[in-house]
């Protein structure tokens, strides 16, 4: 599985560092590095919906409040 998480200013601004910090904690947690590619992306062109991530493709919005939920519902459900 592949997991892009926008870097881009406004992406930064609403907290996508602090979105990937916690990705990256329940990605090691539950042992899903083989498994889960979690990479950044540049603007993904929908600033006003950000954090921006897309999984396989598959565009989400997520905030550092709703990421443990987007987590279990949209990535830890696919492995």
């Amino acid at each position: 599985m592949k997991v892009l998480v926008c870097i881009g200013s406004s992406c930064h601004i609403k907290g996508s560092r602090a979105v990937v910090e916690r990705l990256q904690e329940l990605i090691a947690k539950e042992n899903l590095q083989d498994q889960i590619e979690l990479g950044g992306s540049f603007c993904m062109g929908k600033c006003q919906q950000g954090v921006c991530v897309t999984v396989d493709g598959e565009f989400f919005s997520v905030s550092p409040e709703t990421v443990t939920s987007f987590f279990e519902k949209e990535m830890k459900a696919r492995v």
